[in-house]
Protein backbone atom coordinates (compact mmCIF):
# COMPACT_ATOMS: atom_id res chain seq x y z
CA UNK A 1 0.00 0.00 0.00
CA UNK A 2 1.38 3.55 -0.78
CA UNK A 3 1.48 6.23 1.26
CA UNK A 4 0.72 9.81 0.22
CA UNK A 5 4.65 10.43 1.10
CA UNK A 6 5.43 7.37 -1.74
CA UNK A 7 3.18 8.80 -4.28
CA UNK A 8 4.80 12.33 -3.58
CA UNK A 9 8.48 10.94 -3.32
CA UNK A 10 7.28 8.88 -6.52
CA UNK A 11 5.87 11.86 -8.43
CA UNK A 12 9.08 13.67 -7.64
CA UNK A 13 11.32 11.51 -8.69
CA UNK A 14 9.44 11.42 -12.18
CA UNK A 15 9.60 15.00 -12.65
CA UNK A 16 13.63 14.98 -11.84
CA UNK A 17 13.69 12.12 -14.07
CA UNK A 18 12.70 13.80 -16.76
CA UNK A 19 14.42 16.94 -15.61
CA UNK A 20 17.46 15.48 -15.84
CA UNK A 21 18.19 11.98 -17.82
CA UNK A 22 17.15 13.17 -21.28
CA UNK A 23 19.11 16.61 -20.69
CA UNK A 24 22.25 14.39 -19.90
CA UNK A 25 22.07 11.98 -22.57
CA UNK A 26 21.17 14.67 -25.15
CA UNK A 27 25.17 16.28 -24.23
CA UNK A 28 26.29 12.91 -24.06
CA UNK A 29 25.26 12.26 -28.08
CA UNK A 30 26.24 15.89 -28.72
CA UNK A 31 29.74 15.17 -27.42
CA UNK A 32 29.92 11.57 -29.63
CA UNK A 33 28.68 13.57 -32.78
CA UNK A 34 31.13 15.69 -32.61
CA UNK A 35 33.45 13.38 -32.13
CA UNK A 36 32.69 11.36 -35.00
CA UNK A 37 31.72 14.20 -37.37
CA UNK A 38 34.69 16.45 -36.88
CA UNK A 39 37.87 14.14 -35.35
CA UNK A 40 36.72 10.62 -37.23
CA UNK A 41 35.04 12.03 -40.48
CA UNK A 42 32.33 9.74 -40.09
CA UNK A 43 28.33 10.82 -39.83
CA UNK A 44 26.53 9.54 -36.78
CA UNK A 45 24.40 7.45 -38.87
CA UNK A 46 27.35 5.06 -39.70
CA UNK A 47 29.02 5.46 -36.06
CA UNK A 48 25.78 3.63 -35.17
CA UNK A 49 25.83 1.23 -37.57
CA UNK A 50 29.99 -0.17 -36.53
CA UNK A 51 28.85 0.22 -33.05
CA UNK A 52 25.68 -2.34 -33.90
CA UNK A 53 28.26 -4.49 -35.87
CA UNK A 54 30.70 -4.40 -32.67
CA UNK A 55 27.31 -5.04 -30.38
CA UNK A 56 26.53 -8.62 -33.09
CA UNK A 57 24.48 -7.24 -35.48
CA UNK A 58 26.18 -7.97 -38.84
CA UNK A 59 23.26 -8.44 -41.41
CA UNK A 60 21.87 -5.72 -43.56
CA UNK A 61 18.67 -6.86 -42.08
CA UNK A 62 19.74 -6.55 -38.62
CA UNK A 63 21.05 -3.44 -39.02
CA UNK A 64 18.36 -1.88 -39.90
CA UNK A 65 15.90 -3.52 -37.84
CA UNK A 66 18.28 -2.29 -34.61
CA UNK A 67 18.15 1.73 -36.46
CA UNK A 68 14.62 1.53 -37.40
CA UNK A 69 15.64 2.44 -40.79
CA UNK A 70 15.79 0.64 -44.33
CA UNK A 71 17.57 -1.85 -45.39
CA UNK A 72 18.64 0.33 -48.57
CA UNK A 73 19.29 3.08 -46.43
CA UNK A 74 21.66 0.97 -44.23
CA UNK A 75 23.03 -0.24 -47.52
CA UNK A 76 24.31 2.62 -48.66
CA UNK A 77 25.90 3.06 -45.20
CA UNK A 78 27.56 0.18 -45.44
CA UNK A 79 29.08 0.77 -48.49
CA UNK A 80 30.39 3.85 -47.12
CA UNK A 81 32.08 2.28 -44.08
CA UNK A 82 33.42 -0.50 -46.60
CA UNK A 83 35.08 2.16 -49.07
CA UNK A 84 36.34 3.61 -46.17
CA UNK A 85 38.02 0.40 -45.15
CA UNK A 86 36.17 0.12 -41.92
CA UNK A 87 34.07 -2.74 -42.36
CA UNK A 88 34.06 -5.99 -44.70
CA UNK A 89 31.42 -8.68 -45.96
CA UNK A 90 31.69 -11.84 -45.85
CA UNK A 91 30.10 -14.16 -48.03
CA UNK A 92 28.71 -17.59 -46.43
CA UNK A 93 30.37 -20.23 -47.64
CA UNK A 94 26.64 -22.35 -46.75
CA UNK A 95 24.53 -20.32 -48.25
CA UNK A 96 25.93 -17.30 -50.81
CA UNK A 97 23.05 -15.11 -50.53
CA UNK A 98 24.14 -14.94 -46.40
CA UNK A 99 26.46 -11.51 -46.17
CA UNK A 100 27.57 -11.40 -42.91
CA UNK A 101 29.41 -7.68 -42.12
CA UNK A 102 32.38 -7.42 -39.72
CA UNK A 103 34.32 -4.92 -38.78
CA UNK A 104 37.99 -4.67 -40.02
CA UNK A 105 40.81 -3.38 -37.37
CA UNK A 106 40.83 0.09 -38.90
CA UNK A 107 37.15 -0.08 -37.76
CA UNK A 108 37.46 -1.46 -34.46
CA UNK A 109 40.05 1.13 -33.87
CA UNK A 110 38.13 3.66 -34.75
CA UNK A 111 35.36 2.99 -32.28
CA UNK A 112 37.79 2.52 -29.73
CA UNK A 113 38.82 6.02 -30.02
CA UNK A 114 35.23 7.23 -30.15
CA UNK A 115 34.65 5.38 -26.87
CA UNK A 116 37.87 6.41 -25.35
CA UNK A 117 37.38 10.94 -26.58
CA UNK A 118 33.79 10.53 -24.82
CA UNK A 119 34.84 8.28 -21.86
CA UNK A 120 37.74 11.17 -21.44
CA UNK A 121 34.77 14.02 -21.53
CA UNK A 122 32.65 12.90 -19.45
CA UNK A 123 35.39 11.53 -16.77
CA UNK A 124 36.08 15.78 -17.18
CA UNK A 125 32.74 16.42 -16.74
CA UNK A 126 32.51 14.44 -13.47
CA UNK A 127 35.88 15.62 -12.23
CA UNK A 128 34.51 18.67 -10.20
CA UNK A 129 32.47 16.06 -8.16
CA UNK A 130 33.82 15.69 -4.65
CA UNK A 131 33.90 11.80 -3.64
CA UNK A 132 30.96 11.54 -1.66
CA UNK A 133 29.14 13.14 -4.63
CA UNK A 134 30.97 10.45 -6.87
CA UNK A 135 29.64 7.89 -4.32
CA UNK A 136 26.05 8.94 -3.98
CA UNK A 137 26.17 9.21 -7.85
CA UNK A 138 27.03 5.50 -8.49
CA UNK A 139 24.64 4.45 -6.27
CA UNK A 140 21.95 6.17 -7.88
CA UNK A 141 23.19 5.19 -10.82
CA UNK A 142 22.78 1.68 -9.68
CA UNK A 143 19.26 2.25 -8.46
CA UNK A 144 18.03 3.28 -11.40
CA UNK A 145 19.84 0.30 -12.81
CA UNK A 146 17.84 -1.91 -10.92
CA UNK A 147 14.54 0.23 -11.52
CA UNK A 148 14.64 0.02 -15.02
CA UNK A 149 16.90 -3.08 -16.40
Amino acid sequence: MRTESTEQQLNLAADRFWETVPTVWDRVRENLRGTATSHLDITIGQFHILRFIRRGKNTVGQLAEARQISRSAVSQLVELLAQKGYLRRQVSSQDRRFVGLELTETGTGLLSEAFADNRKWIMEKLAGLSTDELEQMLLGLEIMKKAFL
